[in-house]
């Protein structure tokens, strides 16, 4: 059996040991224990010892089966009962490490061929073009950011769920709050004393306006934010006129946050 090359074998370890969706040191240290894999440096990084501990292991064995073992009880559905968003983030995370091995996670957690991407420049060119249609449209910069080619491995769902996230991140930075989701929406931006306000909310006009961007927002949160969006987020093939329609809803999103004042609490 082949073996991956260095490279490959830090982008594996770099998607299992991510700080954010990765696996918890605990995690790592019971499937090396559970693999009966060496765990030469548990002290150090996730990221670095997973590398070591993978390693090490295809280097005894002179392949890859180790590694590959290791991927399938890490990505096995019983470990993410009731967490379908980290599952799906972690495997489009493995399957970008993947993709130019001709292999990858599927949604049962098996590793299975796939055809490879021939060059780094094929899996970057999806967001390339996403960018430059998006750009072409004026879309908020704060959306840009989220054309990048690692959140469209497989789909242009977590391009756009990810691009929601930062609608959460600018009311939070404009009013200091901590809430998410609907709570942060709420305290932000309804009531008779919004904290952000988009117009002048004299007429009935206007408080309409207010209430409507409130429960605009509100939808975009539970289109894609909510867990059972997310569950049926394996059924969603995006395409890209979806994604540059969702994103460019964002990007006025951000425009309206950018202008929006904050009232007299007085």
């Amino acid at each position: 059996m082949a073996t991956f090359n260095q490279i490959e074998v830090e982008s594996i370890a770099d998607a299992l040991g991510d700080t954010e969706i990765g696996l918890t040191g605990t995690e790592i240290g019971h499937l090396l224990h559970t693999l009966s894999m060496t765990d030469p440096d548990p002290g150090i990084t996730k990221r670095k010892r997973l590398h070591n501990a993978l390693a090490a292991d295809q280097n005894k064995r002179g392949n890859r089966r180790g590694i590959l073992e290791f991927i399938r009880r890490a990505m096995a559905p019983g470990r993410w009962l009731n967490k379908q968003v980290e599952f799906e983030r972690l495997r489009e995370r493995l399957n970008q490490a993947l993709s130019l091995i001709g292999l990858e996670v599927e949604e049962s957690g098996s590793v299975a061929t796939a055809d490879a991407a021939r060059t780094i420049t094929d899996a970057h060119k999806r967001a390339s073009n996403l960018k430059a249609n998006l750009i072409l449209r004026e879309i908020h910069p704060d959306v840009l950011v989220f054309c990048k080619a690692e959140l469209l491995n497989d789909n242009y769902f977590h391009a756009v769920l990810e691009a929601v996230k930062s609608v959460g991140d600018k009311l939070r930075s404009r009013t200091g709050l901590q809430d998410d989701g609907v709570a942060l929406v709420n305290r932000a931006l309804s009531g008779d004393f919004p904290m952000l306000a988009i117009n002048p909310r004299v007429t009935k006009s206007e408080q309409d306006e207010q209430k409507g961007f409130a429960n605009l927002i509100v939808g975009i949160f539970g289109m894609f934010r909510n867990p059972t969006a997310h569950e049926a987020k394996i059924k969603w093939s995006m395409n890209k006129e979806d994604a540059e329609d969702l994103l460019s809803l964002v990007s006025l999103v951000h425009r309206r946050l950018d202008a929006a004042t904050m009232p007299s609490r007085i």
